[in-house]
């Protein structure tokens, strides 16, 4: 089977900015699947982009295969963010149903900020 990789939003808005290395890195991954993103990133990066960026980033975004999210990750996620707290660690709720479409998914997360994802489960490609 093919590896799938989900890119994190800072990933996409590296790549959207420019940066060389994210875009050969992602020019690999596109050699040997198509690399998607959660729709959560989706709403992070539209929420977050300037009206002159619009035509590009949708443009971009439009490319990407995008990974809904569920009850069974919801459910996950929530699971995922009491065991935490337990631990005395506060996980964000959007970063959780990213890892958790990645870990139901059998997906590899491709992110900047591995910190963000302490989730031992998930399979995370670091920078």
């Amino acid at each position: 089977m093919m590896n799938e990789y989900l890119l994190d939003s800072d990933v996409i808005i590296w790549i959207l900015r420019g940066r060389e290395d994210t875009i050969q890195l992602i020019e690999k991954i596109k050699k040997e699947a198509t690399p998607g993103c959660s729709v959560l990133s989706v709403f992070e990066i539209q929420a977050g982009m300037r009206r002159s960026e619009e035509s590009k980033t949708n443009q971009f975004l439009d490319v990407l295969k995008a990974w809904d999210v569920n009850k069974e990750i919801a459910a996950l996620a929530a699971r995922y963010v009491r065991e935490y707290r337990k631990k005395g660690k506060t996980l964000n709720p959007i970063d959780t149903m990213i890892a958790t479409t990645c870990v139901l998914n059998d997906l590899t997360l491709v992110t900047y900020n591995p910190k963000d994802y302490p989730i031992g489960e998930l399979s995370m490609f670091r920078f």
